[in-house]
């Protein structure tokens, strides 16, 4: 007689069926937004008049790139973190153009149309090589390949690294620094704390696309695990926390009533007023990002802030042997 047997649950419902399964605070982690429809919310996210954080981005590059050039010269391969569709990194290209030597770009993301849109709007300046992939598997793989010892430049930009615990930055980024050798640089985007009615529309606007956002975890649910998640009966919701210093995203629960997801077996229960917290976006300071580079082993080599924003892109670089 045949025996059936279950496939292998993936990550994304093992990460779903303890978030959920949490008595006393419902989780999902903030990484399974990016879908191909959820990366396409996000791009118009960064297009608000509130979300000032991805313009501020795009303007220290644009202001910063020569300077950027200029230290990092040797560069001939740039690889980037969540590059979503790479709109900001053709400054970082551009400010490298002008060594004589052909630049490699190695976008890493889990959307596959984002990478294809990098590779039709980057080609002119770059060769681009995708790797659809999270940040560290990415890395690691391309890592894994490099036959030569040309510097590598890391782009880790749109403060990504707030969506970190904090007590998890260090760690992380002491796997990243595990991946490079000396001679490369490492420049990290991270937004910095402001006021905070600036930070909490910034996460709420009033269209109501950062909701959309927000919701489509729960839509992933339903189209990939067999979830019945009615959309409805969740709204997104925005916080501030000042001790942890980050904004913290939830979406609150409307009514009691139970959940099923097929692919696990499962049913889970919410109540009133209960929430599934989804992300957290924590704000820093500057002497806080230099204290991670020291503790990651890494050599801080400049930082550019944007006056309007206050968002800060710090360049570090590798010098030792691990």
């Amino acid at each position: 007689m045949a025996v059936s047997v279950r496939a292998p649950l993936s990550r994304f419902a093992l990460d779903v069926a303890e978030g959920l399964s949490r008595p006393v605070q419902k989780t999902l982690p903030s990484r399974y937004f990016y879908d191909d429809l959820g990366s396409a919310l996000f791009e118009a996210i960064t297009m608000l008049p509130e979300y000032g954080l991805t313009r501020a981005d795009e303007r220290v590059l644009r202001d910063h790139s020569s300077e950027l050039g200029s230290i990092a010269r040797a560069v001939s391969q740039v690889v980037e973190l969540g590059s979503g569709s790479g709109r900001k990194t053709r400054h970082v290209l551009h400010a490298l153009m002008p060594e004589p030597r052909n630049l490699i770009y190695r976008p890493i993301d889990v959307s596959m149309d984002a990478l294809k849109h990098c590779e039709r709007e980057l080609c002119d300046l770059a060769d681009v090589r995708p790797v659809q992939a999270d940040w560290l598997d990415g890395l690691g793989e391309i890592a894994s390949e490099r036959r030569d010892a040309i510097p590598m430049l890391l782009l880790f930009l749109g403060s990504s690294i707030g969506n970190i615990d904090r007590e998890c930055i260090t760690g992380f980024l002491k796997r990243i620094r595990m991946l490079l050798r000396p001679g490369d640089f490492f420049l990290l985007g991270a937004d910095l704390v402001k006021d905070v009615q600036t930070m909490l529309v910034a996460y709420d606007d009033p269209l109501g696309v950062t909701a959309a956002f927000n919701l489509n975890v729960l839509r992933r649910i339903n189209h990939e695990l067999g979830g019945d998640f009615d959309l409805r009966l969740f709204a997104h919701e925005a916080r501030w926390k000042q001790e942890e210093c980050r904004i913290e995203m939830h979406l609150r629960c409307r009514r009691h009533h139970t959940v099923n997801i097929g692919v696990l077996e499962s049913a889970f229960q919410f109540r009133a007023g209960e929430t599934i917290w989804t992300e957290s976006s924590h704000k820093f300071n500057e002497s806080e990002l230099n204290a991670y580079a020291k503790a990651a082993g890494f050599q801080a080599e400049a930082i550019w802030i944007d006056a309007e924003w206050r968002f800060a892109e710090t360049l570090w670089s590798v010098r030792d042997e691990l």
